[in-house]
């Protein structure tokens, strides 16, 4: 295997997901040092999206293309979205609302 095998990149990551999942559930009931956690992960998302990754596109369309073919089969972009305030909001609306009734 080499270390452009998928599955040797998987094999590779699997330790540090490990961790990070160790840590998050470490910091269960902290909401702060998960939001830290959180921010973190978002910027490390986008430290490698401009620049490993955009500096590893194929430059021949046809390879693009195919790319482009993978990423659609196997799910799309690897987007973390980020919760919205108003998500919140509600939420704590409709608590308010229960606690009413």
């Amino acid at each position: 295997m080499t270390s452009n095998d998928p599955d040797s990149t998987q094999g590779r990551m699997a330790p540090a997901l490990a961790a990070l999942g160790e840590l998050a559930e470490e910091l269960r009931g902290n909401p702060e040092a998960l939001l830290t956690l959180l921010r973190e992960l978002e910027a490390l998302h986008r430290d490698v999206q401009d620049g490993p990754f955009r500096q590893s596109l194929p430059e021949n369309r046809q390879k693009l293309f195919t790319l482009l073919q993978g990423m659609e089969k196997n799910g799309g972009w690897p987007y973390i979205p980020r919760l919205q305030l108003r998500t919140f909001i509600d939420l704590l609306g409709q608590d308010s609302i229960d606690a009413a009734a």
